[in-house]
């Protein structure tokens, strides 16, 4: 495999597990205001990935139908939220269980369901660094090594937090701090998996790149609407949430344009 691809699918797993990495020099679990920040941080590094990242390059890729360009992306953009709304019936999402019961039991429950939903938007997340970097390996997506390194790094940042998220409250239970950093770690090996299989797959079909750039975007776009939105928006001072979507979205714009 290319360096620039292996490194490329590794750098947003490398994110997790710094985030992961966060058990051994805190002391508690972060707080909501913190969450928020991130949440929203991630909301928009996701949104602004899903249109300069995937989108527009799965519409490039089909500027040869003219005026119907479009049909590519809008036909697997629908897909990838349909995938995910079948993956949610499976796996709940994080708003669906941030208000439990107290005791031992229930709290281990909600950490549990915490792990899942994670790893749940960390698939899209590994398919999209897949078929982007299916598309610079391909030479024929006009997808240059820059445009798939800013989408790995910007996936990478919102990575993070999400690693913390895992493993802190892990170390809450009770855990310990190797373990509870294993977890968090754990929560993120979908990503490179997902990415080798999608980039396997799409070699072989390298026709249906436009709709598997869309497909990763749909998915995308359906986690940050029904599960990080009405994470960042819940509780006082929501307003925390929507400027960080904002500088997330604003970060992953400028690592898109300036180094694609």
């Amino acid at each position: 495999m290319n360096m620039n691809a292996f490194w490329g699918i590794l750098i947003p797993f490398l994110g997790t597990s710094a985030g992961a990495g966060s058990v051994f020099f805190l002391a508690k679990e972060l707080g909501e205001g913190v969450q928020r920040a991130l949440t929203g941080f991630a909301a928009g590094v996701m949104t602004a990935a899903s249109v300069w990242s995937l989108l527009i390059p799965a519409i490039d890729q089909s500027s040869d139908m003219g005026k119907f360009s479009f049909v590519p992306a809008a036909v697997g953009l629908w897909f990838g939220i349909l995938f995910l709304l079948l993956l949610d019936h499976v796996i709940p999402h994080l708003h669906r269980f941030s208000e439990s019961a107290e005791g031992p039991k229930s709290r281990l429950q909600k950490t549990t369901m915490l792990v899942l939903a994670v790893t749940l938007h960390n698939i899209p997340e590994g398919m999209a660094v897949g078929v982007v970097y299916a598309g610079f390996l391909t030479g024929k997506a006009g997808i240059t090594a820059a445009a798939a390194l800013a989408l790995s790094l910007g996936i990478a940042i919102q990575n993070f937090p999400e690693g913390a998220i895992i493993s802190l409250p892990l170390r809450a239970e009770g855990m310990s701090r190797p373990r509870a950093f294993a977890g968090g770690v754990l929560s993120g090996i979908v990503e490179p998996v997902g990415a080798v299989v999608t980039i396997l797959a799409a070699s072989l079909v390298v026709p249906a790149l436009p709709y598997l750039l869309s497909f990763a975007a749909g998915a995308m776009l359906y986690v940050v609407v029904e599960e990080l939105i009405p994470e960042m928006s819940e509780g006082k001072h929501s307003n925390i949430g929507t400027l960080f979507f904002a500088v997330g979205f604003s970060v992953m714009m400028v690592l898109d344009v300036a180094l694609g």
